[in-house]
């Protein structure tokens, strides 16, 4: 399983929380990428309820990332 940010983006607008089943059922209504769906297939629990994208990819940029504070400068 990999994450781009491409990828993951395609799951910022998911039903959130939702478990393994409800975010392969967005993806594929939503045209995302088969990789997406793939990577989803790969969680390992079906029951689990994710509250975020930070959940499945915890290594997902947050928007504080992008921005550098703007006092230091």
């Amino acid at each position: 399983m990999y994450w781009t940010l491409e990828l993951a983006s395609k799951l910022e607008d998911a039903p959130w929380p939702a478990t393994k089943g409800e975010l392969i059922d967005y993806a594929v209504r939503s045209g995302a990428p088969a990789e997406v769906v793939e990577n989803l297939n790969d969680l390992e629990d079906d029951e689990e309820v994710y509250d975020s994208i930070e959940d499945i990819w915890p290594d997902y940029p947050s928007k504080e990332d992008f921005f550098f504070n703007e006092d230091e400068y």
